[in-house]
Parts: structure tokens; sequence; C-alpha cells
């Protein structure tokens, strides 16, 4: 075990050096913890030892803990994660103590932290431990507790320190929310105390050591007469905070992520005792939440498979298809988006589109979102004339000579696609793949237009592209391993996360997307409150209700597919009900937020001012109302449905594509670790029996897959793993 050296020199000061040499980034590990917990055993029992310097032998200090190490405790049980857990505290304490004398406060050697680069998760928790945090004056690195974005909260002692530091108002961003900051805001906050140039870091860290006074060595926490910034639970401020915080949580979460409500009960309770007592309570909520199936699950999807997607858990053992020369037809909001996150990612983009006119405003969609940046001080005025001078806004096919990956973005209709792959085909070279930007249409047929079928791939951006994380990338029945390679490594290049789904009406995630919009405009016809229609939607996770995601996605949208799909299936189509509604809105001019007319009411400037109240007057409501439960497995139910199906046909061959793409497409209720995720939450046989009871009073469209009566039959669940691996 390497990850920590132990150097000391010619002064007494002792560089404890983390470097995990097998990971591009440090994370902490079990067997580390140990080693870090014996030399600092060393320096403290060495006379000769005047104090520690902690840091990196990488540009970056910690990207936080190795998820196994809590894997192998959870898997053991509570009682063994509890006391993982107060491990890791008692090397802390150590560090935090440092020998001193517990009634004099005398005796301790200093410690400091000094970070190069990013720290986060453990990677701040540990120099919180420490007596000063020196970082480097690095404007790329990251700073902060970030846990509870996927799930969980800072558990190695964070939220305990960092609420004594701050106070809990001042600490809230940094716990609830995961902010992140560069180390001159993170010293402005008072996350850390010290900002130096990169160069002077362990220089002045040793200056510190040796200079350190005993005062210096004791935490505020530790000192006689210690008061909690901003007022303790019970003292007047202190009683609004936590107050104002817990309303503020609630309203967020909806009440259904473990994770916030933990924190909260963490930083509470502990608040009202001793330091290692608080420590012990941080403890006892961190073990619980990783026993809540919640945590495992959003752990699992938004940390270990998404990046694992990222890294190519899918991609064809081809050779390595980064992309140098990429060429976009079509400058509309999508092509214009797609050409700005190219070019960000350092590849040159050749724009097209049918005028010069319309070419140069996609190209100026890029200069605005740079604007953007260089307002918010994210990006400088040398970075965006480079950005831009990658984009060639042209007429010109002959332009794509070079170009190594197409994207046709152009609209939505086989026959202009059709023209446009010709035309490109005449210009490119053999090698070149084309990739065609589509929501719904399917792509074997297509690849029709194609000459070189076997390059032809289906890659959905979604809206807006330089948000959006997720790209969707379609095989065709003809589609070879290079294009999809190609494609993969193309969406790794633009740092986004890739699925790979097989070719089908719909692909994946509009299948499941329509049916939660359609299940919602279906209970407005059938006299269900709109709000309690979006309220429950909500109330399960989902981040907007089916009316709103309508009007944001735009009504007339929804309107040409159902017509596409009308005529597609024939008497088969099922979704008549949920027709009449949508073709009367766009017949009276409620196209959605683009016109400031939907299922919503807006004002002048487009904000959303509430429910439409024409509605009541075309669809009036019942008198009774179903209860809440219904309406939440009505809406999830059509999503998850469509998912299981999506796999039992083989369109998703991998289910953590079909949980990642859930929660990062359109937002499936994240608390759940997505579809798969929530049924093997819920069970299996129960998913069956809401199934039964939702087919028995809406229809066959609740009908339970095969697929899940097998396995409700056979007790089995998707991930039989989840006690072993899960985070």
């Amino acid at each position: 075990m390497t990850d920590f050296t132990y150097d000391m020199d010619a002064d007494g000061v002792v560089t404890l050096t983390w470097d995990v040499k097998a990971k591009s980034m440090n994370v902490m590990s079990t067997e580390a913890f140990q080693l870090l917990s014996s030399m600092v055993d060393r320096a403290l029992a060495d006379p000769a030892a005047k104090g520690i310097i902690l840091t990196s032998g990488k540009k970056d200090f910690a990207g936080g803990m190795d998820l196994n190490v809590i894997a192998a405790m959870r898997a053991k049980g509570a009682q063994a994660t509890f006391d993982g857990v107060m491990g890791m505290h008692q090397i802390l304490r150590k560090i935090e103590l440092a020998g001193m004398d517990p009634k004099t406060k005398k005796g301790a050697k200093p410690i400091v932290a000094a970070l190069p680069g990013t720290a986060l998760g453990i990677g701040l928790e540990l120099p919180l431990a420490c007596h000063r945090i020196i970082a480097a004056d690095n404007p790329k690195a990251k700073i902060g507790l970030p846990e509870i974005l996927v799930g969980i909260f800072p558990g190695g002692g964070g939220t305990t320190r960092l609420t004594r530091k701050m106070g809990a108002m001042m600490a809230a961003p940094f716990l609830l929310e995961g902010k992140l900051s560069d180390p001159k805001s993170a010293k402005m906050a008072g996350l850390i105390d010290e900002v130096v140039a990169p160069e002077n870091l362990l220089s002045r860290a040793k200056d510190w050591v040796l200079s350190a006074q005993p005062a210096d060595l004791v935490k505020p926490w530790d000192d006689k007469g210690y008061k909690m910034p901003g007022g303790a639970p019970y003292h007047p401020a202190g009683f609004m905070t936590f107050v104002g915080a817990n309303a503020m949580v609630s309203g967020k979460t909806m009440g259904v992520y473990p994770a916030a409500k933990a924190l909260l009960g963490a930083v509470y309770e502990g608040a009202l005792v001793p330091f290692d007592t608080a420590l012990k309570i941080e403890a006892r909520h961190f073990t619980s939440l990783l026993m809540n199936p919640s945590s495992t699950a959003m752990i699992r999807s938004l940390f270990i498979n998404k990046e694992a997607l990222e890294k190519g858990a899918n991609r064809p053992k081809v050779a390595d298809q980064t992309v140098k020369k990429v060429g976009i037809i079509g400058a509309g909001m999508m092509g214009a988006g797609i050409a700005y996150v190219s070019a960000n990612a350092g590849i040159e983009v050749v724009l097209i589109d049918s005028t010069q006119e319309a070419a140069n405003r996609g190209k100026s969609h890029s200069e605005g979102l740079l604007d953007k940046g260089i307002q918010r001080k994210k990006v400088t005025a040398e970075k965006k004339a480079e950005v831009l001078g990658r984009i060639l806004a042209t007429t010109d096919y002959a332009a794509l000579q070079g170009c190594d990956l197409i994207v046709e973005a152009v609209f939505e209709d086989p026959k202009i696609k059709a023209e446009v792959t010709a035309k490109v085909e005449a210009a490119v070279g053999a090698d070149c793949i084309f990739a065609t930007n589509t929501s719904t249409l399917p792509i074997s047929s297509l690849a029709k237009a194609s000459k070189r079928p076997e390059q032809f791939i289906g890659i959905h951006f979604f809206s807006p592209v330089d948000k959006m994380m997720l790209v969707e990338i379609i095989r065709g029945k003809a589609t070879g391993d290079v294009a999809v390679a190609k494609a993969l490594d193309y969406v790794r290049q633009i740092r986004k996360t890739p699925i790979v789904v097989n070719d089908a009406r719909f692909f994946y995630a509009n299948r499941c997307i329509i049916p939660y919009i359609n299940e919602g405009i279906r209970m407005v016809a059938e006299g269900v409150e709109p709000a309690l229609v979006e309220n429950a939607a909500k109330l399960v996770g989902m981040p907007l209700g089916p009316l709103q995601l309508v009007d944001e996605t735009s009504i007339d949208l929804g309107v040409k597919i159902a017509k596409a799909t009308r005529a597609a299936m024939g008497d088969a189509y099922p979704d008549g009900a949920v027709d009449d509604v949508l073709f009367w809105m766009e017949g009276h001019g409620r196209l959605g937020k683009k016109s400031n007319a939907g299922f919503y009411a807006y004002d002048a400037a487009g904000k959303r001012e509430g429910l439409w109240e024409g509605l009541e007057a075309r669809y009036p409501t019942a008198k009774d109302q179903p209860d809440l439960a219904t309406v939440q497995h009505r809406l999830l139910m059509a999503q998850v449905l469509e998912a299981v199906r999506a796999l039992e046909e083989g369109v998703l061959t991998d289910i953590r594509e079909g949980d990642v793409g859930a929660i990062l497409g359109w937002g499936f209720a994240p608390w759940s670790g997505g579809p798969f995720g929530w049924l093997d939450i819920i069970g299996a046989a129960r998913a069956v029996d809401i199934c039964e009871g939702l087919t028995e009073t809406f229809g066959p469209r609740f009908t339970a897959p095969q697929m899940l009566r097998e396995m409700a039959a056979k007790g089995r669940v998707f991930y039989p793993e989840t006690p072993a691996k899960a985070a």
C-alpha cells in the first residue's frame, strides 16, 4: 500500500503525500485510511517531528471516498457500517487533536492541509479536521461536499465540522445543495483559510507549521465557551434558521429524498450536544441513510452506472474513434446547440444551413452562450475567440471535406433528411460516419437514403443541448460497430452521458415520456383536477408535472407526433382521448410556453402564472376525485411499463442505460434510481398488483409485461447484486 508516503525534512516538517497510483484522482480506501492513521501516529510520536503537511502528489487533492469501501461496509449490515464510519471519525479526530492535552489544550502538533487542486467529499472532510487549510490559486479547482447530489450526505465529519465552523445558515448551500467553489470563493465563504500561488503552496504550508502557536491548534468547538455561529437550535436566531431550513428542504424535496432529511437531523441534533457526541449522531444518520434503498439506488444510477456508461461500458471493441472535425447540417436551435458543445470541446466544426444568414444565426447562438459565461466570469475573452474560431458557418457542402462525423439536425421530415443525406455523402470521404439527430423517426427507414447504411446511426440530443446531459444513440438494423463507437467517443468528447438503444418507434426516452404526458392529459379529459395531476407528479419526485412538460416541449409538437403515430398505427392507435384535448388546445392557439398560452397561463414576459382557468369550461372537474396514490401510480406506471417493454423487446439492452437515461433524459424520480430501480424498491409482486388494479379500472395499457410477471412469480429483482455493490 503506497497511497500515502512519509517524508521528514531537516527542519522536522513531515510531508504526507497522497498519491493513489492506479487512479487519475485520489480516492480514499479503508487501507489508505489505516495507513494515514499509522503515519500520523508516527509523526506525533517522533520528538523530532515539528508538524505535518498533508498534500497530494497529483494536480488535484482528492475526489472523495472509494465507493467500494461504503459498499463493503453496507453489505455487512447496519452495525458494521456504523462501526466503519466511527472508525473514520476516530482517525480524523486524532488528526484534529494531534496529541493535545485535553485539560491544558497544549501539546498538539500543527497539521495543515495543502490543496493543489480539487478537493471533494472526503477530500474536504479530511482537511476540515486539520488545523489550517491552504489552497493553491487554481481557478479550475472545485472545493466542496457534493454528496447530497448522489443521494447521501457528508458522513466523514464534514456535516458536523462545517456546521460548527460556519453556522447552519452559512453551511446550508454547501451541505444541502452540494455547492462547489473555486479556491478564492471558498476562502471568502469561510470554507478554507488561505489561498496562495501554486508555486508557493508547500513553502507557505511549511512556514505555517513552523510558526503556529498553541492557540492556532485548538478548534473553536474544542475551546471552552464555544457558541455556534448564527445560534444553536434554541437560540432565537438559530431557531429561525432551522425552521426555515426544514421548510425549504420539504419544499424542494417533496419529502421523497431521504438524504436531505437525514442531513437536517444530523445537523439539528448534533448542534444540541458536545462535539464528539455530534459525530456519533452524524454516523447514526449516515448509517441509516446508507441502509435506505433510495440512497442505494441513487448512488448506483447517478454515480456508479453513470460513470461506467461514460467510460464506454457498452462500447464495441474497435479502434479509437475520436472526432477531429464534425459537420453539422441545420443551424436551428438543435444544430446550433450541437455546434456549441462540439467547438467548446475542442472539435473543429462546419455549421451548414440553406442560407448564410441562417448559418450565421446558428453561430451567434454560441457567441451568446459564451457572452453569458463571460458575464458569470466562467469564460475569458480569449476562450470565446478560441471557441468561435473553431466554427465555420457556411452554405457550402464542399466545406465538409475532411469531416469524420456528420450530425444532421434538419426538420423532422424524412424527405428533407433523405435529400441532405445524399448531398452530404457526395461531399465527404468514404469513412465518414453519418448521424441523424431525431427524436421519433425510425433510423432504419432513414438509413435507406444512405449508400453506406453501416455508417448511418441515430443520435438524439435533448434540448437545450448545452444543459441536458443525456445523448441517446440509436443503432439501426444495418448500423456497424465503428459507427456506434464513433458516436460514443464523440459524446464522451463533448462531456455528456450516452446510452445506446436499438431502433424502434420513439426509441427509449420518448417511448416513456409520451405516455407520461398522455396519462396526465387523459386525466384532465376525465375530469381529474389539473392541480391534482401536477402536484401528484411532483410529490412522487418528477421535476415537472405532465401538463407543464407538454407546455415546455410545445403542444403543436405533441399534435404532430400524435398525427404521425396515428397514421402509422391505424386502428391500434390508443390515444384518441388525449388527441381530443391536444387538438382542441392547438385549435385555440394554445401552443404552450412558446405562445404564452397552454395548459398554464403566462404573463407578458412568459412567466408561468398558474393553470389556465379555461380548462374548467371545456373539461369540468368531476365531483369525486381520485386519491393521490391512484394518480401517482397512473403517472409512474405509464413510464415504467414502457421501460420494461423496451427491455423485453430488445430496444433497451442494459438496465443501467434505462435507469441513467430516464433520470438524465426526463428527470424520472431521481430518488428511485430510475424505472428499474423503482421496481426493485417496491418489488415486482407489488408492481404487478398495482398494474392489475389499474388495468381493471383504466384499461389494458396498464397490463403488466410478461417479464414483470415472471419476476414476481420467482421473487427476482433487476439488480440482484444491489445489497453487495450499491453504495
